[in-house]
């Protein structure tokens, strides 16, 4: 049976949407609306401009790395994993290429090869793209869509509109306006895979602006001084905290730590989670004639090490062979638990994802279909589903976006 089916939003979600339901049935005519000039404008920017499409991980693993409402997606990769990701873009003439950590990358190195690759499936299957279209109204009652340039009559909906960060890009939460209306739930928004802001002076002066630490492991604690989460990953010093991968794995977690202690937290740099205390010791004796500085920079930037010693109120003139035990102590225990005091997070524009959305419990995990508005369909960042970075928020987009797709096409 032929149906009209629109789909909002031309992002990775969208766009596969418009792929599985015009290839389940070719007789559908699919309207793909977006307001932006090209498809894809915030995919264009993920993963330094080179598109994490996916990981290549287990299943498992790859739930634990979508904390937010990851296991609502068990469904949903039964169907379309990130294995299946692969094959589509293989398939299609985009090899794809494997990095640290799972991370699948497009073999030219360029974000727009995903693009293209997606948009000449498109544009091959017969879909029917509008851009520059910003949709003003969805008139449920008549099926129609009311644009800026027409009117499009429809019988199912896929709302892949995306979150509220990186608003340049067009993720203005016109989506979320749009389920509200319509009787859906939208529950908190907020950044997440978003820098940390930190306290300390030696931040807020530049000691240490630009350092990076690879492969660190970083800690949040409670309050209760109870561990509440570790991530093992990089991070770099800015001026107003840190970033990267680990802090924003991190960031979620410290959110929702930061509320519940109505004060700021503690967070720990283990920046050589691998060395033991014993090992470091043992290398000690080789440095017992230099200055501590000399013996710490073998494992941390020297920028790093001259703080540490600074820190552990050391002398930069002492000998490490005449440290006491007390001062040892304090400096290594700044080596394997640097200490920050994180008061909150970077805002919704820094972020690299929204957290919150379109309520999980009001839509048909196996379809993505909405529970109470049938032929609506929900996909991607629009929905309260957030993961980590390394390819996991993608994977997500294009597994519910191709789901959604291909149940749209059920008898109307």
């Amino acid at each position: 049976m032929k149906k009209t089916i629109c789909i909002i939003g031309g992002g990775p979600a969208g766009m596969m949407a418009a792929i599985s339901s015009k290839t389940a049935n070719p007789d559908n005519e699919i309207h793909l609306l977006e307001k932006n000039p090209l498809l894809g404008r915030k995919l264009r920017a993920t993963g330094g401009n080179r598109c994490n499409v996916t990981n290549n991980c287990s299943r498992e693993e790859l739930v634990a790395q979508i904390p937010g409402n990851g296991r609502f997606l068990y469904s949903v990769f039964d169907q379309f994993s990130n294995q299946d990701i692969i094959q589509f873009f293989e398939s299609h003439g985009c090899p794809l290429k494997e990095e640290d950590h799972g991370r699948m990358f497009p073999t030219t190195d360029r974000s727009q090869t995903i693009i293209e690759t997606l948009k000449k499936t498109i544009d091959d299957l017969g879909v029917h793209t509008h851009l520059e279209t910003t949709v003003h109204q969805i008139d449920w009652k008549n099926k129609r869509i009311v644009g800026d340039k027409q009117v499009f009559p429809f019988d199912t909906l896929i709302l892949t509109t995306g979150g509220v960060c990186a608003q340049h890009t067009g993720s203005t939460g016109d989506g979320l306006k749009f389920a509200k209306t319509l009787g859906h739930t939208i529950t908190e928004l907020f950044p997440t895979e978003v820098p940390l802001v930190a306290s300390e002076n030696f931040i807020h002066d530049g000691s240490l602006q630009g350092i990076s630490l690879s492969d660190i492991s970083l800690t949040l604690w409670s309050d209760k001084h109870k561990k509440v989460k570790t991530i093992r990953y990089d991070l770099v010093f800015t001026h107003f905290g840190i970033s990267g991968p680990a802090p924003l794995r991190l960031s979620s977690f410290v959110r929702k730590q930061l509320i519940k202690q109505q004060a700021p937290v503690l967070v720990t740099i283990d920046c050589i989670p691998d060395i033991s205390l014993d090992t470091i010791m043992a290398n000690r004796k080789d440095f017992n004639e230099k200055q501590p500085a000399t013996w710490i920079k073998q494992y941390v930037p020297s920028r790093l090490a001259a703080l540490l010693v600074s820190l552990a109120d050391l002398s930069a003139d002492q000998k490490v062979g005449q440290l006491s035990p007390a001062q040892l102590d304090r400096l290594l225990q700044l080596l394997k638990a640097f200490p920050l005091t994180i008061r909150g997070t970077q805002g919704m524009e820094r972020a690299f994802v929204t957290g919150g959305g379109i309520s999980i419990k009001e839509v048909q995990p196996k379809t993505m279909e909405s529970k109470l508005v049938p032929e609506l369909y929900f996909a991607g960042e629009v929905l309260d589903i957030y993961g980590f970075t390394g390819g996991f928020n993608i994977t997500a987009a294009l597994a519910t976006g191709y789901v959604a797709g291909l149940h749209s096409n059920k008898k109307a």
